[in-house]
Order: structure tokens, then sequence, then C-alpha cells
């Protein structure tokens, strides 16, 4: 798929595409929210900006969402180490920096809105929950779990039935994060916009059920490919 957009293109519909755009506009201040009804050609000379590196940061964007995993079945047949690298690299850099750059975003909605939308409130917590847990459970398994799994894959780790175990203390707390994640979907009602809700409101909904599929995916590759090789 050809890059979508030019010059002509509106901030507001680059935005509602792919909603990540909207850590380039914020970037270069950019108001993709109330001020997002213009086309890029004009924000970008409003902020005194380089049309065609402007253009530049948001094909890296889209780049990264083309080519996001959209089946990974084909991983099913892939060696151990080639599925571990692969969760590194597409699942935890990318959870870290989505945690990172959505962060501020929940929490600006949450208090802007909290009052009229009280659920925004429990989505602020429910968010930092699921943020900090997960955090902890990747350097878990980038620290311990998966040089376990090289070690059980060559033969060669010290204490089979230990290793094993950490594996199932990894599926539970998959199996937690799933629930926060659906307890943010509940109070939600699936990411149901109220009539009011302004563009940042849009892009918080729009990113949080991205974040949900891109856990997804990652607990799909370790529970239903990589985890049952050993258990």
């Amino acid at each position: 798929m050809t890059f979508p957009f030019s010059a002509d293109s509106l901030v507001k519909d680059i935005v509602n595409e792919i909603p990540k755009t909207s850590d380039v506009f914020k970037k270069n201040r950019i108001d993709f929210c109330c001020g997002g009804n213009i086309p890029l050609t004009q924000a970008a000379s409003q902020h005194g900006l380089d049309m065609n590196t402007l253009l530049d940061e948001l094909k890296v964007v889209f780049e990264k969402y083309e080519h996001a995993e959209k089946d990974v079945e084909v991983w099913t047949d892939s060696h151990s180490n080639t599925i571990i690298d692969h969760v590194i690299q597409n699942y935890h850099r990318a959870s870290e920096e989505e945690l990172k750059n959505l962060s501020p975003y929940i929490t600006k909605v949450s208090r802007v809105h909290g009052d009229n939308h009280p659920e925004l409130i429990i989505v602020n917590e429910l968010f930092y929950e699921f943020k900090k847990e997960l955090i902890e459970h990747m350097e878990k398994e980038e620290a311990v779990v998966f040089p376990l799994i090289r070690q059980l894959e060559d033969g060669t780790v010290p204490n089979r039935e230990e290793a094993i175990q950490m594996i199932v203390e990894l599926e539970k707390e998959h199996d937690h994060a799933g629930e926060i994640l659906r307890q943010i979907r509940e109070v939600t009602s699936d990411f149901a916009l109220p009539l009011d809700a302004c563009g940042t409101y849009r892009l918080v909904y729009a990113r949080l059920e991205a974040l949900e599929s891109l856990t997804f995916m990652h607990v799909h590759l370790e529970n239903n490919i990589l985890f049952p090789r050993y258990l």
C-alpha cells in the first residue's frame, strides 16, 4: 500500500486513519485536536516546518503501521530463538514506546473530562496498573525467562522444572493483563465515544484499542506457539 497522505490531507484525517501519527504532530506542536481541520501544508507553514521533513516523519509511522504483524500463525514452524527475537523487537519495544507515548493523553483526558465522564477516572487507574505490570512482565521475560527458554531449546538449562514453572507464571501474568484490558473495554462500553468527545478523547480510545490488539498478538505468539513447546 502506497503512502496515502499528501500536503493537502487534513491533519485530523491523518490521525483518524493512523492514531499514532498524533505523536508526530505533538512533537511538532501541531494541534491535531481542535485545530486539526486544516491541510498538512497549512499546519507546516504555521509552525515554520519543512513540508518534506514532516511527510517523512509521517511515512515512518505509516510504514510501522503497514508492516504490523497481521498473521502470526506463520511463526508456528519458526525456531524458538527466532520467535523470541521477534517478540522482543516487534512487541516489547513497540509496547514500551506506546505505553510511554499514550500516558500523557490518558492523564489529560481523565483530568479534563473526568467530571462529566467518571469512567475515564477508572480507565486512567486501569491503564497505569496495566502499564506497570506489562513493563515488569516484559523485563522478566527478557532478563530471566527468555534466556531459560533458549537453554531449554539447546538442552543446557540447569533446572528444567524451575524453567517450566516460570513459563507457567508468565501465562498467569498474561491472564491478569488480559483481565485489565477486559475491564477497560467494559468500562468504556467497547470504546464507545460520547457525543461530546473531543479529538484527544477519540485518540485515546483508538490507541487503547490498538494497544489491546498489540498485547493480544504478543500473548498469542507466546501462549499458543512458543510456550506449548516446553509445557
